[in-house]
């Protein structure tokens, strides 16, 4: 991963590959990525979603607790979006995030 914008398509590839319905964290994705430190610049990337091409379907990158985070209006946004897709939510945090988790290092064959 040798400079941010390669990484971050790379990250925008895995989120892009996240069914409706379930979400993953930044950590599972940095890990997946072999930078399993890197969560924070996963968070990062995520805040840098291109703007052409395939969408990336950001609302399914959560907390590695399952919480949302980020500002008052784009919390309650992703919710929505995610409720949605079958998700329930106790304040800003997933109910059932084991059920819906989805790992990357498991699901995708790479």
């Amino acid at each position: 991963m040798a400079n941010d914008a390669n990484f971050y398509q790379h990250v925008f590839e895995v989120v892009r590959q996240i069914p409706p319905g379930r979400v993953t964290s930044y950590g599972a994705i940095a890990k997946f990525l072999g930078a399993p430190t890197w969560s924070r610049k996963v968070g990062h990337a995520m805040g840098q979603l291109p703007t052409e091409g395939e969408p990336v379907p950001f609302q399914r990158v959560v907390s590695g607790s399952g919480h949302l985070s980020g500002s008052t209006d784009n919390i309650e946004y992703r919710i929505s979006l995610l409720e949605k897709e079958g998700i329930s939510f106790v304040g800003n945090k997933i109910q059932n995030f084991k059920a819906v988790n989805w790992d990357p290092s498991i699901e995708l064959d790479y």
